[in-house]
């Protein structure tokens, strides 16, 4: 795999995050939102969130943009601050299968590590048919903890689980 740049990311990223998120909404890269349903403010509100109070990584391209972008926030109010939650990932369809999930979600499990107060379980919820997530956040050391069935509709009309998922750290 090429050599990607890793760091953190600010509100100043807004727009290279939408590109991103709507290049894999469109591909259907597991985002449960739709391209119509990422607007600018969207991506605004969650980066600043995770740069106040979590994390967030972008690797980035050597054209300037971003190939994956992979980011959390402490849970609220402050007796849920040891967790981090609304977890999410997001990989460009053309450097999906090359490692780049597994190098962001490594990233962000050793910053949360080094976080005060100190982070002890970091969440995310993954739809029961995306096996090849599942597979990936398992081999980092998530665990399922329960579903919620019947929770997801898909476009097809089809209703999945959704799956919940955590690491103890």
């Amino acid at each position: 795999m090429t050599e990607l740049l890793v760091t953190a990311l600010n509100t100043g990223a807004t727009d290279k995050v939408l590109t991103l998120y709507h290049a894999v909404a469109a591909h259907g890269g597991g985002l449960a939102r739709k391209p119509d349903e990422i607007s600018r403010d969207y991506v605004f509100a969650f980066l600043e969130r995770a740069q106040t109070d979590g994390i967030t990584r972008a690797a980035w391209a050597a054209d300037g943009s971003i190939a994956a972008e992979i980011h959390a926030d402490r849970m609220g109010p402050r007796q849920f601050h040891h967790v981090l939650t609304d977890l999410t990932i997001a990989v460009h369809p053309d450097w999906q299968g090359k490692g780049l999930g597994s190098r962001l979600f490594k990233a962000l499990i050793d910053d949360a590590r080094k976080l005060s107060p100190p982070i002890t379980r970091i969440e995310l919820m993954v739809r029961e048919g995306n096996a090849v997530a599942i597979q990936l956040y398992q081999r980092l050391g998530f665990k399922i903890e329960g579903r919620f069935t019947k929770r997801v509709r898909l476009p097809d009309g089809t209703i999945e689980d959704d799956i919940a998922m955590a690491l103890l750290l």
